[in-house]
């Protein structure tokens, strides 16, 4: 599963993306070039059968799970749960899973960060009746030694943890045994997590993906296109960031071939919006769970309410090709 960098690759990098401090301290503005013309969907979408998402709201359990891709990149991996319990208290370890079989979003988060920065928004996904796999990255995570450029290695990283992780549906004595969705998966992440999710649909493409969600993020690199069977996009964005230039995330989002909408936040810099709560992140949150319920739970209604929740107080708007 390893996929190493090319030249090209690495030498654009940093011309591409500022992503020095995406989860703390802002950085310069860098502005890549549009990517060129993608290639066009190659099946419809969304992929699965049309359903209906779970209308309750699940307790949330959260466990960790130790990978090592190649033995020497170790990615323990963060899953947030739907669990069986009393609703609306703090994630618990160890808690029951909930029964069902839940779809599964793998998240990346940014640089100089760890999942646990995102844990309010993604603690909503699981209560709505999601499993949220996170994997911590080797050389961009808060402590590590800060090398952005591993960021080209990091799509492989998450297909070989999303390997591991739907395992766990066929593991013997696994809580989450029989608990998984295997074939209803979506990527998503922030700045150089979300650099890391297009990625996984353009160079590093993963197949197993029907949808992708990306945070304040733009593209590896020049020569990169999506690629593979159509998988709708939602891209959310501030305006004012001051890391990732919307331009250069906006770029990204006009070249996506398939379904697509882009939250833009006018007021929304590279990320409070996902790291502190509030009325922002209400609307991010209840935006990216329709857009979630839609495409891996196959629900019409939340397509149907995406719009209106993504207008709430007036904070966003909504550029919506779904």
């Amino acid at each position: 599963m390893s996929r190493r960098p090319t030249p090209v690759l690495l030498a654009t990098a940093l011309l591409s993306v500022g992503l020095a401090g995406c989860s703390a301290a802002p950085a310069p503005t860098a502005r890549p070039a549009a990517p060129p013309q993608p290639p066009k969907a190659t099946t419809p979408a969304p992929r699965v059968p049309a359903g209906t998402a779970p209308a309750q709201a699940f307790a949330v359990g959260v466990r960790q799970v130790k990978l090592n891709r190649d033995g020497d990149r170790p990615l323990p991996v963060t899953l947030w749960y739907p669990a069986r319990g009393e609703t609306g208290g703090a994630p618990e370890r160890g808690a029951d899973v909930a029964d069902g079989r839940f779809p599964v979003v793998m998240f990346s988060h940014g640089l100089n960060g760890r999942p646990d920065d995102y844990a309010e928004l993604l603690t909503r996904w699981a209560a709505a009746g999601f499993v949220v796999a996170a994997p911590t990255f080797p050389h961009t995570s808060r402590g590590a030694d800060g090398n952005v450029l591993d960021v080209l290695n990091q799509p492989a990283d998450v297909s070989y943890a999303l390997d591991k992780v739907l395992a766990l549906d066929g593991k013997a004595g696994d809580p989450l045994r029989g608990r998984l969705a295997t074939d209803r998966v979506a990527a998503a992440g922030h700045s150089a997590g979300g650099v890391t999710t297009i990625g996984l649909f353009t160079v590093g493409r993963d197949e197993r993906l029907d949808a992708g969600v990306v945070f304040a993020g733009t593209a590896l690199g020049v020569g990169t296109a999506f690629a593979g069977a159509a998988a709708p996009q939602l891209f959310v964005h501030g305006e004012a960031d001051e890391v990732v230039d919307y331009a250069a995330g906006k770029a990204v989002y006009d070249a996506v071939p398939w379904p697509k909408a882009m939250l833009s936040l006018p007021n929304g810099d590279h990320g409070r919006a996902l790291l502190s709560d509030g009325a922002a992140l209400r609307v991010v949150s209840d935006t990216t769970l329709e857009f979630l319920r839609w495409t891996l739970y196959g629900d019409p209604a939340a397509r149907d309410r995406l719009p209106a929740d993504a207008a709430r107080g007036n904070l966003a708007t909504l550029d919506d090709h779904l």
